[in-house]
């Protein structure tokens, strides 16, 4: 998935506007696929999401989804954030080969071994990071509002230049998966940009968590 809007787009089609649910309300049509992703939807993604433990969580799950179904990782969240300390990057950083090796045996992850040392190496470059710099880069790369929303899931793009010199940035300083479609997928879910279609309900809600 390269964005949770693409994702629902392959089962509704890139070219669908939002879709009413059983409340009646309009929701860009991947929420409409189960209860999960509407509440996920509705309550979280596009919403603005700031620190620099919560942000180290997107960029990890954003990563582990790589080659996945959204909903894979949102139905694991909760078991993600037990395996990896909350995703507090200082707890994470200080994981030994033996928490490696947890992680692997752990069935309520993505047992991915590149995913997973990925994940631990950044924890060990952000640690050494001053408090809040993780924040200020993500955050600098926040583009100017689109001119006009999205109406349709095709019109919602994969990548950005912001997205490109935001994974260009994170490799430079020593994070690993973090290519230009997970950077922007992290800005979708973290709120730097909202993709929520034109007629969505979400679409223009206080964007405060």
């Amino acid at each position: 998935m390269s964005t949770e809007c693409r994702e629902g787009g392959s089962a509704v089609g890139l070219e669908g506007g939002p879709v009413p649910g059983e409340d009646a309300r309009l929701r860009c049509p991947w929420a409409a696929a189960t209860e999960d992703y509407a509440h996920y939807h509705d309550t979280e993604w596009g919403r603005p999401v700031r620190g620099d433990d919560a942000l180290f969580e997107r960029l990890c799950l954003e990563g582990f989804q790589s080659g996945l179904s959204w909903l894979t990782i949102l139905r694991k969240r909760e078991a993600f954030r037990a395996a990896f300390a909350g995703f507090r990057i200082a707890a994470v950083a200080a994981f030994t080969e033996a928490d490696e090796a947890r992680l692997l045996a752990d069935a309520g992850i993505v047992r991915n071994r590149a995913k997973i040392s990925a994940a631990l190496s950044n924890a060990r470059v952000l640690a050494e990071w001053e408090p809040g710099e993780l924040d200020s880069l993500v955050w600098s790369h926040a583009p100017e509002p689109a001119p006009r929303p999205p109406r349709t899931l095709g019109e919602v793009p994969a990548t950005t230049p912001e997205s490109k010199a935001l994974a260009r940035e994170l490799k430079r300083r020593g994070l690993r998966f973090v290519g230009p479609t997970t950077a922007y997928a992290t800005m979708q879910a973290a709120g730097l940009v909202d993709d929520h279609l034109a007629e969505c309900w979400v679409r223009g809600l206080p964007q405060v968590r």
